[in-house]
């Protein structure tokens, strides 16, 4: 008699493509982290660097429209403006940003060093000057930033960019309508997913006012 093989032996182990990996919302930068970081770009003079980190901050943009900025995005007159607009890749829908004092030095001084133009990507990699940082490349920068201080970079991703200021703002202000529109949601209920906001915080805020 032929020995029949076991089916469920033939049936290879499915691997979940997350296996090992650390999923879910990346968390925002503290404070102290973002100074740290700040503080090593400049000591070590990595020009290119501190500009993308500040702007990605101040921006509050998606991985990629951090990288597709151009010189006329954020220095139209040939150095850093207070304010910024850009239209998002993802939703198609203009949002609007400030660039802090820090930022715009930092801007400044990148653009001095490298003679970029109006027209040009502000943010150039190995690919050439008129190629702009992949992603990918932005996400491996962060990964070397994070790893620097002493971070863990498994644990944050470039959203945690995205999410510190817009953070900030509403732990100090609880006004919901101000990060939404500085984040470019379409929806409240976007940026309340987005910050990951609980019950407990809308009652915080809540018991603020006394009408």
């Amino acid at each position: 008699m032929t020995d029949v093989p076991s089916t469920t032996a033939n049936v290879s182990k499915h691997i979940p493509w997350n296996n090992g990996k650390i999923v879910g919302a990346k968390p925002p930068l503290r404070p102290k982290h973002v100074w740290s970081i700040r503080t090593k770009l400049q000591v070590e003079g990595r020009t290119r660097d501190l500009a993308l980190f500040n702007v990605a901050i101040d921006s509050k943009l998606r991985g990629c429209d951090v990288v597709a900025l151009k010189v006329d995005d954020v220095a139209p007159n040939g150095y850093a403006a207070d304010r910024a607009s850009v239209r998002q890749k993802k939703t198609g829908r203009p949002v609007k940003f400030e660039l802090t004092e820090s930022t715009r030095q930092a801007v400044d001084d990148y653009l001095r060093e490298t003679g970029k133009k109006p027209g040009d990507y502000l943010f150039t990699g190995r690919r050439g000057p008129d190629r702009c940082l992949t992603t990918r490349q932005y996400a491996r920068l962060l990964s070397e930033w994070l790893t620097g201080i002493g971070l863990d970079a498994h644990l944050f991703g470039t959203h945690s960019l995205r999410r510190t200021k817009a953070t900030l703002i509403y732990r100090r202000t609880g006004n919901l309508r101000a990060v939404q529109l500085l984040l470019g949601h379409t929806k409240i209920e976007s940026t309340v997913r987005y910050l990951g906001i609980e019950v407990d915080d809308a009652l915080a805020i809540a018991e603020q006012v006394d009408v």
